[in-house]
């Protein structure tokens, strides 16, 4: 597909299911193009995904050059069967079958070692396989009329806010891929937790919905998350999406602040009137309760401070917002770190730049 072209869309009208036949034509006929080398953005229970074949290295490679992706930085291959799995890893663990029964379908990304059958282009060069199974109707059916494995990352422009509805798909693609399945807004609003289970020791590459505590108690071991994740500074390479490079920034800057909340409140009151003083347009993420009396040019509210699932829902949707009213400073309340909240924090930290105020 050539970049002066639309991108076709097939809106999806029971999207959680179950599908009627019309529904079903229409995701058959984005398999087709999945089969025949293109490229298809489809709804997930997180985010939408920007789908090609994970067994074709070529439309691994128009996966990175719509995005703008570095090409080290591994894709995810959905799967819609357990049967699928075997084919594209060169050995399951029994950790692996243990969260596979209990997480999926699910937000929940596994790390194992590689078959032939992927190519390097699909894994950024590693020897290993990111591998999920979503938790959505549409992505099921489109997963198996495509040929039962696609490679997918977040559908949006490389660095971006990750898109959370196909309105936002379109912002970024249009023209860039040949088709988007609309299936309306997604469930959770951040990309899935990724464990790795191919490495000397089993942990959290990226966190999500599915947390620590949670893999935890499913495993009977203290599942722990990777240092590497936590370091801004590290160079290695990538061992999973989201590892290294800066993520989900919108234009403005992002400006989270962590403390007590009244002097979180206090300290970003004071950023705002310095920012105004000097013509800035401002925006503030923040709970509730605060979301009346902060004076920004933009306000959105996502629940309580210890709702981390209300913010991390709602989050890549108001810094998608923050871009279309042109905001130049983000200031983002801290919510809970507890739970989802640590994801809800790495991604925050992903669009600042790993840079945040302390007060």
């Amino acid at each position: 597909m050539t970049g002066n072209l639309d991108t076709k869309v097939y809106k999806i009208e029971n999207c959680h299911g179950p599908l009627s036949e019309e529904d079903k034509v229409k995701i058959a006929e984005c398999g087709e193009i999945i089969r025949n080398g293109g490229l298809v953005a489809f709804p997930t229970e997180t985010v939408y995904g920007l789908g090609g074949d994970a067994l074709n290295s070529l439309s691994s490679g128009r996966i990175y050059a719509a995005k703008g992706r570095p090409s080290d930085n591994p894709l995810i291959v959905h799967i819609c069967s357990m049967d699928d799995l075997g084919r594209i890893t060169e050995d399951i663990p029994e950790e692996a079958l243990i969260l596979a029964k209990k997480f999926w379908p699910g937000p929940l990304t596994m790390i194992l070692k590689k078959s032939d059958a992927v190519p390097l282009k699909t894994t950024g060069g590693l020897e290993t396989v990111a591998v999920r199974m979503p938790d959505n109707p549409v992505a099921l059916e489109f997963i198996k009329a495509s040929g039962g494995y696609i490679a997918a990352p977040s559908a949006n422009i490389s660095g971006k806010p990750s898109p959370t509805t196909a309105g936002y798909v379109l912002e970024d693609m249009n023209g860039r891929i040949d088709a988007l399945i609309d299936g309306g807004e997604n469930d959770i609003g951040l990309e899935s937790t990724i464990i790795d289970l191919a490495g000397d020791k089993i942990q959290v590459l990226r966190p999500g919905f599915i947390t620590n505590e949670i893999l935890s108690d499913a495993l009977g071991i203290k599942v722990e998350t990777d240092p590497a994740l936590l370091d801004p500074n590290c160079k290695e390479r990538p061992k999973a999406p989201g590892m290294r490079y800066r993520h989900y920034a919108p234009e403005g800057e992002v400006i989270p602040v962590r403390g007590e909340p009244d002097r979180v409140f206090a300290h970003i009151s004071e950023g705002l009137v310095k920012a105004a003083a000097k013509g800035i347009k401002t925006g503030v993420l923040c709970c509730l309760e605060n979301a009346s009396k902060y004076d920004a040019d933009v306000i959105r509210h996502a629940g309580a401070l210890d709702d981390a699932e209300s913010a991390a829902h709602i989050f890549y949707t108001a810094l998608r917002d923050m871009d279309d009213e042109n905001v130049e400073v983000i200031y983002v309340e801290n919510f809970t770190d507890r739970g989802v909240g640590e994801a809800l924090w790495n991604r925050l930290l992903k669009s600042a730049g790993s840079k945040w105020e302390e007060v």
